[in-house]
């Protein structure tokens, strides 16, 4: 396996990563992880206090250095489920900035304070590619999270994959306000920059002005999820500057969820850029995306990336060949990017797959290119009606289109003469006076099919959402 970090090892004095006025090289990035190095070499699994910060950013670097795996804490993870995952991952110890007040959970395990700064010292030779890199927890439909346990080969294949895909190079500078204990913003958003030779900029929290300021500073890349987007979508009405560092951008580029339409297309009429859209998960690190070179095309998440194997499963198991833009299947993916095992789980494991088929439980159709179109959520986002199959995804997209509309999302419910029925829950424009259910009825069976249509309409404040911007589906029932 290639070097993980080849510009640490050369001793790059060029920016590598920037949280707000603090800042390291390479040089200075190897230094402070590389003092770090003996006191964790054999430490196994290392917790890592994941604050938007340089010393989280230096913590990982030191882990992954040490040939330590990596767990990073969501600081805003409540008591129970923090107990449940120092438990089940059973760290040697947790790394953290000076200072930095940790929970009571983490209570009984030997606390390090991360340095910013430490003599030169040589970076120690690379573990095995298959060596654990980080275990990453991930929440399923039932259950507490289980940890998903990613080897440094499919690191290395994913940040490889997208720096073909993308044309990232060391020249590029990374922009982005992304949590650190995800995959998007720690292993794409620093370990991509680093890995390339680059640099990133994290805005700690994230702003438009931030996000102007930034790239008219230099910046080449920005990396958000749709909330992000949407706001900048809403600012660029009245914000030149803001439009004018956007058109300056090399490359925009959202993930974690689908991107609406709409705001695909406000974006690129105030910036003339497009935002292009990439497909991954916890378990696969990155699957599919738009290309640098490639056509961005709203509303769908590309091609598999190089070393990436997709496929799409009907109900029956058996493969969809035809990429006729209609069949929806399941995605399941095999490549060098899948991760290893659930942590103490070999039964949610082998559940996971068909064969050396990862089970994604997401369904997508492709078009007759091979682009892939996200439709939701097996388990959420499939709904059954009237004999039909109908991805949540696309009604959301019509909705957004409408414009009494500010949020949408879309679920199902049990129904005694359509199985199931479609339920849009809207957050409308102007709350005083909201479209009525039958203009949206109408204007999304206008625009995809009748039996496509919403049966129901309930209108909210806001939409559920995750730190990731995610709509938190299950919990609209709830509101």
């Amino acid at each position: 396996m290639s070097v993980l970090f080849p510009a640490l090892h050369a001793a790059s004095g060029n920016e590598a990563v920037r949280f707000g006025d603090r800042a390291l090289s390479h040089a200075g990035l190897a230094a402070a992880a590389g003092s770090l190095v003996p006191r964790l070499t054999g430490a196994g699994r290392v917790a890592v206090w994941a604050t938007p910060s340089l010393e989280t950013a230096v913590g990982v670097v030191a882990a992954l250095l040490a040939g330590a795996a990596v767990v990073p804490l969501n600081p805003k993870t409540g008591e129970r489920e923090l107990a449940h995952i120092v438990a089940d991952s059973a760290p040697s110890l947790v790394l953290a900035a000076a200072g930095e007040r940790l929970p009571k959970a983490l209570g009984g395990l030997e606390r390090i304070d991360v340095p910013t700064a430490g003599p030169a010292v040589e970076v120690p030779a690379e573990p095995s590619a298959e060596a654990p890199a980080f275990v990453v927890y991930t929440s399923g439909t039932t259950g507490p999270p289980k940890g998903a346990v990613l080897p440094r080969r499919a690191v290395v294949a994913t940040l490889d994959a997208l720096a073909e895909a993308w044309q990232w190079t060391g020249d590029d500078v990374l922009v982005h306000a992304l949590p650190l204990f995800h995959v998007h913003g720690l292993i794409l958003g620093v370990l991509g920059p680093l890995r390339r030779g680059g640099s990133v900029r994290h805005l700690g929290r994230f702003s438009t002005d931030g996000v102007a300021r930034e790239l008219a500073a230099g910046g080449t890349m920005l990396f958000g999820v749709p909330t992000m987007y949407h706001r900048l979508a809403e600012a660029l009405e009245d914000d030149q500057e803001l439009a004018k560092a956007l058109a300056g951008a090399r490359l925009l580029v959202s993930g974690s969820a689908a991107l609406p339409v709409h705001d695909h297309e406000r974006i690129t009429a105030a910036t003339g850029r497009h935002v292009i859209e990439r497909y991954g998960m916890t378990e696969t690190l990155m699957n599919t995306s738009i290309r640098a070179d490639g056509e961005a095309r709203p509303g769908t998440v590309g091609l598999p990336l190089p070393g990436v194997e997709l496929r799409l499963v009907d109900e029956a198991g058996g493969e969809l060949t035809a990429y006729d833009g209609e069949s929806v299947g399941e995605i399941q993916v095999r490549g060098a990017n899948l991760f290893t095992e659930y942590l103490n789980r070999p039964d949610a494991t082998a559940a996971a797959f068909d064969g050396d088929w990862f089970r994604t439980g997401d369904m997508a159709i492709r078009d007759p290119d091979g682009y892939v179109r996200i439709v939701g959520r097996k388990a959420t986002d499939l709904i059954k009606s009237g004999g039909y199959k109908i991805g949540a995804g696309e009604v959301e997209n019509a909705l957004l289109e409408h414009p009494g509309v500010r949020e949408a999302a879309v679920t199902g419910e049990p129904d005694a003469d359509l199985g199931e029925r479609i339920v849009a829950w809207v957050v409308p424009a102007d709350p005083a006076a909201p479209p009525s259910a039958e203009e949206l009825a109408d204007h999304v069976a206008n625009r995809l099919a009748p039996h496509k249509r919403p049966r129901v309409v309930r209108f909210l404040d806001a939409l559920p959402r995750n730190d990731m911007g995610k709509i938190m589906k299950r919990a609209l029932h709830d509101v």
